[in-house]
């Protein structure tokens, strides 16, 4: 069987990347789907077994840093696009190792470059190279302003270091090679599926177990947050309708304190479950090392230029997290 297009996408089982599988192989029965994911800790590949029955569909597990890997896809299937959305992306983790990011960030999105810079040589197939990276790359701003496809990279940890890394890397072989990529930086994502280390699981799931909610610092530390269904909707535009060359910033203009958005979890929660005084659970600790104070992401461009807008009311979108939530964690 033929197929209109063959996408590898990389990180296919973890939280955005299992999401972003659903949709292309349900809504696109013309491409080909590949989806590799080396299964660590934070994948939660039973969320997308149903697929392995889909004809435009194959999993491989595999580490995107092992050249030998890439290129037995490279070989097996007629890939002429990638989503890169494979990454470490626990700033905690990546305080405590560093070096795991650079292996599977940097090393592993190289790897990846090098194969089509030699696949994709004197070909003149609709090629493209998508990477997903983060507004954290930008670093930290101040009370005031907004992340736009124009402000200067600051990262300020190594997991942000290595996602700028990578960003620069593709730009490069992008000019040099001719590789043709487009970029989009997202804020903070929310949804069923995200692993229990990540703030908004993790406070749903201490709630249910009646235990302590660490908060960082003062708990003033301010994120935007985005529906992951959304992210999705984004990313399918931009892979459909981006334009080469360019970076897209994807955010939905709903900032919070760390604080407020726990404080407003345990409400909905306690209301939805009948608890009380879920809000007592809530500890400050000693803040992370290197605390970016506040995220905003500028979204005017993909929404002027491809016709994107941010669907979901981050109420809204929290109460369906929580409903997921509730409905795994509690049997």
């Amino acid at each position: 069987m033929n197929f209109d297009r063959y996408i590898l996408i990389t990180g296919g089982a973890g939280f955005i990347g299992s999401h972003l599988v659903r949709k292309f192989v349900t809504e696109y029965k013309n491409y080909f789907i590949v989806n590799i994911d080396n299964l660590t800790y934070a994948s939660n590949i039973t969320s997308i077994l149903d697929l392995e029955r889909e004809p435009n569909y194959k999993f491989i597990k595999g580490d995107i840093s092992d050249t030998s890997i890439i290129k037995n896809v490279f070989d097996d299937f007629k890939i002429d696009s990638i989503i890169h959305l494979a990454a470490e992306s626990h700033v905690d983790n990546s305080i405590e190792n560093p070096l795991l990011f650079v292996q599977t960030n940097i090393l592993g999105t190289i790897n990846l470059l090098e194969e089509v810079k030699v696949r994709w040589a004197n070909s003149n197939s609709n090629h493209l190279f998508y990477a997903i990276s983060t507004d954290e790359v930008y670093g930290s701003l101040g009370k005031k302003g907004e992340f736009s496809e124009d402000s200067p990279y600051l990262p300020k940890s190594p997991y942000s270091a290595s996602k700028a890394s990578a960003d620069h890397f593709i730009r490069s072989y992008g000019n040099t090679y001719g590789i043709p990529f487009v970029i989009s930086n997202c804020s903070n994502n929310y949804g069923p599926n995200q692993h229990t280390e990540k703030l908004i699981p993790l406070t749903i799931k201490n709630v249910l177990n009646h235990k302590k909610i660490p908060v960082y610092g003062d708990g003033q530390a301010i994120r935007d947050w985005i529906f992951v269904l959304d992210h999705i909707d984004a990313i399918d535009i931009v892979f459909h309708k981006g334009i080469i060359g360019e970076t897209y910033n994807v955010g939905a203009n709903t900032e919070i304190r760390n604080l407020e958005l726990v404080q407003l979890l345990c409400v909905l929660i306690d209301k939805k479950i009948g608890s009380k005084n879920s809000e007592n659970l809530i500890e400050l600790v000693a803040d992370r090392p290197g605390h970016d104070k506040r995220y905003a992401i500028n979204s005017s461009k993909i929404i002027n230029q491809l016709d994107w807008s941010p669907k979901t009311k981050f109420k809204k979108g929290l109460q369906i997290t929580i409903d997921w939530y509730l409905d795994k964690l509690v049997k």
